[in-house]
């Protein structure tokens, strides 16, 4: 048993809502930093954590009061985390605000071990690009230009930037959500627990 909450944790797996609330408040906030350095959003952490302790009460028979619940919590919170990288795989919504978070992680000094694999996973994704594709991504998803001023300094089309555009989003999100790269990034959260 853990040491000093194990009557905590026992109270927990009979059933004790009161028990829920102090588990909540001995492991909510480590969980919440650890989530929010995964997927560097606060809305989807808190919701994630909320998720976290929901499986935790409807799991609580299967507590083992024998082994670490440390573990036994973090296992479910990396579980949530896997399984909310899952299902952007499947929305196209989501996939574009993860598209969104690499690019915005491209120009980001933060040194986070999470974060370095992201932006090595989108370095190598963006040297798979043809040059003039690469050129118009960089100059309007990570520079900030317009279509206009992008197309200006290519001599190009507006249109043909918007299709080059368009057609960059595409190769990066099958190349990202294609990538054993992204698992590994994933479960490397594990090893940070």
């Amino acid at each position: 048993m853990e040491g000093g909450h194990g009557h905590i944790i026992l109270s927990l797996k009979q059933g004790d809502t009161q028990a829920l609330g102090q588990v909540y408040d001995l492991y909510s906030s480590a969980l919440l930093s650890k989530m929010l350095r995964m997927v560097k959003d606060t809305d989807v952490a808190e919701e994630l954590l909320q998720d976290v302790f929901l499986k935790v009460w409807n799991s609580r028979e299967k507590i083992d009061i024998e082994r670490s619940f440390k573990s036994w919590i973090y296992a479910i919170a990396i579980n949530t985390v896997y399984d909310h990288y899952r299902k952007l795989s499947r929305d196209a919504r989501l996939q574009q605000e993860l598209i969104n978070q690499f690019s915005e992680i491209y120009q980001s000094a933060d040194d986070d071990f999470i974060y370095e694999q992201r932006r090595e996973l989108l370095e190598k994704a963006l040297h798979e690009m043809p040059p003039q594709r690469l050129a118009v991504f960089k100059l309007c998803k990570l520079q900030g230009k317009s279509y206009q001023e992008a197309a200006l300094e290519l001599s190009i089309s507006p249109s043909t930037v918007s299709n080059q555009l368009v057609q960059a989003t595409k190769f990066l999100k099958n190349y990202i959500f294609n990538s054993k790269p992204l698992t590994i990034l994933i479960l490397s959260w594990i090893f940070r627990a």
